[in-house]
């Protein structure tokens, strides 16, 4: 070496100059390691400092690179989610057309929409058989629009079958709570429940699941935000819109995602079978029709 040399690195302990000093032989750069004032001091050229530390940095960053523990994986996206969404649309136009045409009992409005007084006094069933009437073709389309998206985003997340059991059994018991806290002469109509259960649900879990990723706080939240500005815009415009149903839709789903996140939680819907989880939304609402109409 030259007379004239620079230090490239410096430590207390010996291993670690060595350990840099192995790294600089590596890859051809001549050193030499020296000890003065209690430290290990690594020199080289003054020609060939840059090139030295060049390499030294590369050697901290993939130390450090080993280190850092991998990012998780993120979550998987289902395929079919079409499939649920396809089976909502199904149902809602086939009582349409079921009550529009007399197919059902002249009383079937009557006998399923969500009637406060009658869901107090037992009437179960209203509150899966109002999530599948409505009012009018425009009330309809806007449930079957909106839901149909908001459904498909949450059978991508969950799968479609676990999606829409979570998303019909949730709007259900959002139903069953306005039925107990309405006043008695409330009555109420309508998928837009459900739809609001799906926005919950798909938000909270989507929420849920960016915790595990290594991201800005406002990115991981962001999720959760634009689930209630959706509630905000979407569940509260209209001179007779069902204000409480569509909050209590979406803190039923919220509450819903929240649980299926768990990872406990998460395992057990992975592993079941998306047919039978999706039977049991179909399976309730043909259930809820039939004990209905028969009383």
């Amino acid at each position: 070496m030259s007379s004239e040399t620079v230090n490239v690195y410096c430590s207390s302990r010996r291993a670690a100059c060595e350990e840099h000093a192995l790294v600089l032989t590596a890859v051809g750069v001549p050193n030499e390691m020296v000890h003065e004032e209690g430290q290990y001091r690594l020199r080289v050229d003054a020609r060939d400092e840059v090139e030295a530390r060049h390499h030294l940095l590369r050697y901290q960053e993939e130390k450090q690179a080993l280190r850092r523990p991998a990012p998780p994986l993120p979550p998987r996206l289902h395929s079919g989610a079409w499939v649920g969404c396809l089976c909502y649309g199904a149902v809602l136009i086939g009582v349409a057309y079921a009550v529009g045409r007399g197919i059902f009992r002249l009383d079937a409005f009557d006998r399923g929409d969500l009637d406060a007084a009658s869901v107090r006094q037992g009437q179960w069933w209203r509150v899966w058989t109002a999530l599948t009437l409505h009012l009018d073709a425009a009330h309809l389309a806007a449930n079957l629009g909106a839901g149909a998206w908001f459904g498909y985003l949450a059978g991508r997340l969950l799968g479609a079958g676990v999606a829409w059991a979570l998303i019909v059994n949730g709007a259900a018991a959002a139903n069953l709570l306005e039925g107990w806290l309405a006043p008695a002469g409330y009555r109420a109509a309508g998928a837009s429940t459900a739809v609001f259960t799906a926005l919950g649900l798909m938000a909270a879990y989507a929420w849920r699941e960016r915790r595990r990723l290594p991201q800005p706080w406002m990115l991981r939240w962001s999720p959760l935000v634009a689930g209630v500005v959706l509630l905000g815009w979407l569940g509260t415009a209209g001179e007779h819109t069902d204000v409480f149903g569509h909050l209590a839709g979406f803190t039923v789903g919220v509450l819903l995602g929240t649980l299926a996140a768990v990872r406990g939680v998460r395992t057990v819907l992975e592993r079941t079978p998306q047919w039978f989880a999706g039977s049991l939304a179909l399976g309730a609402i043909a259930l809820a029709w039939w004990w209905g109409l028969r009383r």
